[in-house]
Parts: C-alpha cells; structure tokens; sequence
C-alpha cells in the first residue's frame, strides 16, 4: 500500500518499519518519542485522569541544600539559589504538567482575598507531595493525588501550592482530604513558603499565606490552570499537526 502524498489531506498513511500502517500524525508522534526526552512542563500531559490524579514533576527533595529549578527554555533542572537558610523544603517539591498560573488562577485569588491587581506569577502550578519515602534528588516524575492547598500571595502575585499524596503511600496514600493531614505538617510547608525568601527582620513580609483551602478547591485551581495553560501555549493535542504542517 503506497504512502499517499497529497499534503492538502489532514491525514497520510505511511507504512512503519514493523509493516504497519499509521497516520503521518501518530507515526510522527512516536517517532518522536522514541528519539528526543520529552520537556517536563510541555512535553508530558498531567495525565488522563488529572486533575483528580496527576502526574507532577519533582524538583527538590528534602535533603536539598540547593533550590533547583526547571530551566523553562531547554527542559533540564537548573540551580536557581543556595538556599539561604537552614530551613528546608519538608517534602518533596515541583509542578504540574502543562498548567500556567495566568488569569483564571488570578481571578479566584483575587475573589477568594478580596484583594485587586491579583496576577498569575506565570509559572507551572506548585505541588507538595507527602510521601514516607526518602529521595535522593530531584528530575522525576511521580503519579499524586490532590487533597488540598495553600492560598499563597508573592508580592501582587497568586502562587498557589498544590498539596497532594503520592499515590500508594504507605503513610499518606489513603489521606482524601487536607482535613486528614496532620496539622504540624502543614504548619511546616507553611513556614517554609513563608520564610525561604525572607531575611531575618526584613519587613514588610513579601510573602502571606491567605488560608488553607480543601481538595474541591484545589481541584478547581488545577483545572484553572489547565485552561490557563491552553490560552497561553495553546492546544498540546495538536502539536504533531503544527509540527507537521510546518515540516510540508
């Protein structure tokens, strides 16, 4: 069966290397794949059950002295500071997939505060993942279960901290809600956000903490920032076919 050529078709046929035919779509799409490592933020989908159940991405671990970071342009972790003082992240720490902390994310702080002139901080949304396990470093993909958040304001800015479980946890796996996380952990993260930017007896505080929301909640400012995420960057589903219709 020939390959057909007519460039104007949304789809071709093409005969694979196992004599298989596939669109030029799924055929790119796996080839893809198979050759290049997949940029964590726009490269790898929350998953098809998210935001109930995700895929999140860890930068830090607990053992880090460094804050590392993604390097948004090539996809690699990079070291963004020291951390500048002995607290340190009490879990593990990092992103959600193609998600954008843009103007929907903005509008429900700024309804839930009160407050105007609220804007995204234009980063993938944070997430907080208990687990018992003990991880060398950071630069890997975990599957995790949303249970609550922290309504977090940098500046005039909405960083919501997504705090999940990981998923089969011995220790955490079967929390469902914030409610069922104990208090001093959350009071830990808490004064982490609160004090990793701030030098001793520096005022005003640049960072607050509003309140501490539930699953529903979070699962909204997920959703949130999925959308926000497709009116920044556009749709992911349809890249192979940019990617293609630039290659004809």
């Amino acid at each position: 069966m020939p390959a057909v050529a007519n460039r104007f078709l949304p789809y071709t046929s093409v005969e694979t290397a196992t004599g298989k035919f596939m669109s030029t779509k799924d055929a790119l799409d796996k080839l893809l794949g198979i050759l290049f490592q997949a940029h964590p933020w726009h490269g790898v989908t929350a998953g098809a059950d998210a935001p109930a159940k995700l895929n999140a991405y860890i930068e830090i671990v607990p053992t880090d002295a460094v804050k590392y970071e993604l390097d948004k342009s090539s996809g690699h972790l990079k070291v963004d500071r020291p951390q500048r003082f002995s607290s340190l992240c009490p879990m593990p720490y990092g992103f959600i997939p193609q998600t954008f902390c843009g103007e929907e994310v903005a509008a429900l702080c700024a309804e839930r505060c009160g407050m105007e002139e609220i804007k995204g901080d234009g980063d993938p949304m944070d997430i907080c993942v208990l687990s018992e396990k003990d991880f060398a470093h950071g630069g890997f993909f975990i599957r995790a279960h949303p249970i609550g958040g922290l309504r977090m304001i940098d500046g005039v800015e909405a960083d919501d901290k997504i705090i999940a479980v990981l998923e089969a946890d011995v220790a955490y796996g079967h929390f469902k809600e914030i409610k069922d996380c104990p208090e001093g952990l959350i009071d830990r993260l808490k004064h982490y956000f609160l004090t990793y930017k701030q030098l001793p007896g520096e005022n005003p505080r640049r960072v607050e903490i509003r309140d501490v929301y539930d699953r529903t909640e979070a699962l909204d400012v997920i959703a949130r920032s999925q959308r926000d995420y497709r009116t920044r960057y556009g749709a992911p589903e349809e890249r192979i076919d940019e990617l293609r219709r630039l290659l004809t």
